[in-house]
This record gives structure tokens, sequence and C-alpha cells, in this order.
């Protein structure tokens, strides 16, 4: 089963894909989906759905999975961020794949063995879970973490 994990944000949306046979995981790819903040927000959502599309037609996961909005201060940032997540959403749907949602705490607590860990924690255990993983960066990293909670989780 190949299962691919999202991170959104309009800035950097991160994604990764593991393969789960069995109870054994492996890293397939991992990477990043910058927008320019110069263009306009539509523009930046389009170009967040096409390229997630075509990472999706790439490689072509059985199920996906996507990390749960976190309330920030700036309540504009939280409406940018709900924005990319709802095209998440959309392009993993209309791709045809069943969509799971998990909260950050869950996430941390699947890969690392505690809700509140750091960030540097998740990504040192990701390394230790995937053997040779090579990251494309934080938000990449926050996906795996994602795809291997789903893989967790599923049976």
């Amino acid at each position: 089963m190949l299962i691919i994990g999202l991170d959104p944000s309009l800035t950097c949306t991160g994604w990764g894909i593991v393969a789960k046979v069995g109870t054994r995981l492996s890293h397939i790819a991992n990477g990043q989906v910058k927008t320019d903040s110069s263009m306009s927000l539509p523009d930046r959502l389009v170009t967040l759905d096409r390229e997630l599309t075509d990472v999706i037609l790439h490689y072509r996961p059985d199920t996906s999975a996507v990390e749960e909005v976190f309330m920030n201060k700036n309540p504009q940032s939280t409406l940018k961020l709900g924005q990319a997540r709802g095209v998440c959403l959309l392009t993993l749907a209309r791709a045809g794949l069943p969509v799971a949602e998990y909260a950050t705490r869950l996430i941390k607590k699947a890969v690392v063995g505690t809700g509140g860990a750091e960030k540097a924690q998740v990504q040192a255990m990701l390394k230790v879970l995937l053997p040779g993983v090579k990251l494309a960066g934080a938000d990449a990293a926050d996906a795996l973490a994602v795809a291997i909670t789903h893989a967790h989780m599923v049976r």
C-alpha cells in the first residue's frame, strides 16, 4: 500500500510517500510545493493543486492523510492555511483517494512516542524509521510523519 501524507501550507506544502508491506514501512519519495508570495491567492492555490496532482499521478498512492489545522495567533494566517488545506483535501478527493486527518499531537505521538515532541525529534525518528531517507525540508518531514501515522492507523 502506498500512502501519501500532506502537511498543508500556502507558503510550502510538504508531501511524503511511504510504502507499507505488512508491518514494514519504506520511504518512496518526499518533497515540497512552494508558492510565490507575489502571486495572487487564487494563482497560489492553483499552483498547489497542479503540483500535488502531478505528484499523485506520478506515484499513484492508494490512500492519503492530511494534518489537521491548528489555530495560529494570527487569524489571517489561519485563514490562508485553511484555504491551502482545502485545496489539499480537494486534490486528494478528486484523485479518488480515501483521506484521513490527524491532529499534530497524534502525529508526534505516533512517530516519536510523545505528543509534545519537537520538530528535531520527529526528524531524527524519521531517519530511524526510514533508513537512508533524504528529507527535502521540514515540511516534507512533517508530511512523511503524517503518512507514517496513517500507516500505523490502517489495518
